[in-house]
């Protein structure tokens, strides 16, 4: 039997971007012309969403192809309830070419 503990996949992920405790995060974003907020929740957990947040439903159908449809060359803040599917978008963009930097709220929103 092992006595170590096996670090979970999304949290060695989150290493490759960069994580911001939500006070922090919504900060640089205030004073960062250009970047674009993205909350990747569901619809049902949309009572707090940020202001000027562009919604993509991570689990929702058409996610996908509203990932491809983004300037690859912006810098994009993600958040979402607890940091974990924001974390898997952040790395999916990066995959995909996205120049830009990738921002994501450590802990997620609900940590506010």
């Amino acid at each position: 039997m092992s006595t170590t503990c096996e670090i979970p996949r999304w949290q060695i992920l989150k290493q490759n971007l960069v994580n911001l405790p939500p006070s922090d995060f919504i900060d640089a974003y205030e004073q960062e012309a250009g970047a674009v907020l993205i909350d990747v929740r569901t619809e049902e957990e949309l009572d707090d969403q940020l202001p000027g947040a562009l919604h993509m439903d991570y689990l929702g159908e058409g996610f996908l192809d509203q990932l491809e449809t983004l300037d690859r060359k912006k810098t994009y803040y993600i958040y979402c309830r607890t940091g974990r599917r924001s974390v898997r978008t952040g790395i999916l963009m990066q995959n995909w070419g996205f120049e830009g930097r990738i921002v994501n709220m450590d802990g997620g929103i609900s940590l506010l």
